[in-house]
């Protein structure tokens, strides 16, 4: 009977637990490589395209916003378009339009008159202002935000006010649709508001 060492036995068993190592082609090394190196030329690409994107379209700037647009010299110039003079009010210091322009109206086929305001508090009020209204396009135009009451402002407007985000007045002056719309306080509502009013009795 031969005599087993308990050092060999230990031996044997540790060399049976061994996992055993995969040796892997040189063909196998390159296609388990090939997903990575794809991954990475796709990402260096998408670099490559929108980096000077990027630097040739910086950042807005505060300053850009705050332009201050001819809006009486762009009514004139759409009044033969629009068929009427659009609204162009006069409001206190600390007003200013970043934007004016005729939109003809696209799919809804409502053409009308866009204002962008922003008010002393730095905040947003666009107008809107059209002869071709219709409730469809009045839903549309202030997020179908539920009716909350009425505002009065030179007139008796409309608020429409959904509890977030912008706030709406609207008003129906003559054969004229009024829509004020934005993030600004209802008391810089109101001063655009009795604007409108007055700029439109005195046509």
């Amino acid at each position: 009977m031969s005599e087993v060492r308990p050092e060999e036995s230990t031996e044997s068993a540790g060399s049976a637990e061994l996992p055993a190592k995969p040796v892997l082609t040189a063909k196998q090394a390159n296609r388990a490589k090939a997903p990575v190196v794809g991954m990475l030329l796709a990402v260096g690409l998408t670099l490559a395209v929108l980096l000077p994107v990027m630097f040739l379209n910086p950042g807005s700037k505060p300053d850009v916003y705050k332009r201050n647009i001819d809006v009486p010299g762009v009514a004139l110039q759409a009044e033969s378009t629009a068929g009427y003079l659009p609204l162009a009010v006069d409001l206190p210091d600390g007003w200013t339009s970043n934007y004016a322009r005729w939109n003809t109206g696209g799919t809804a086929q409502v053409p009308a008159w866009e204002v962008g305001y922003l008010t002393p508090g730095e905040q947003y009020i666009g107008l809107i202002q059209t002869d071709k209204a219709n409730p469809t396009w009045i839903g549309q135009v202030t997020n179908n935000a539920p009716v909350t009451g009425d505002r009065k402002a030179g007139a008796s407007w409309e608020l429409r006010d959904a509890g977030q985000g912008e706030r709406s007045l609207v008003l129906e002056h003559g054969k004229s649709t009024v829509i004020l719309s934005g993030t600004a306080e209802l008391d810089e509502f109101d001063v655009l508001a009795t604007a409108v009013v007055k700029a439109l009795d005195s046509k």
